[in-house]
C-alpha cells in the first residue's frame, strides 16, 4: 500500500484555497427576492404564433416541392 507524503507548502495551499472559497460563503447576505414575472402571457402566445407560421410554411414548401416534382 502506497503512501502519499505531501510537503507542508502543498497542504498549506490546499487549505488557503479551501478557506478562500468558504469563507465568503459563510458571510454572504441572503439576496433579495427575485421580481415577479413580467409577462402575461401575450408573447408566449405570439412566440407559439411564429412557431406554427413556420411550421405551415415548411409544410407549405415541401406540399408545393413534392407536387412541381410529381409532374416532371
Amino acid at each position: 500500500m502506497e503512501v502519499y507524503r505531501f510537503s507542508h507548502g502543498v497542504l498549506a495551499a490546499i487549505a488557503a484555497v479551501v478557506v478562500a472559497v468558504v469563507l465568503p460563503a459563510a458571510q454572504a447576505q441572503s439576496q433579495a427576492p427575485a421580481p415577479a414575472p413580467t409577462s402575461d402571457g401575450t408573447s408566449i402566445d405570439q412566440g407559439i404564433a411564429y412557431l406554427l407560421m413556420v411550421v405551415a410554411l415548411v409544410l407549405t414548401y415541401l406540399i408545393h416541392n413534392a407536387d412541381i416534382s410529381s409532374t416532371s
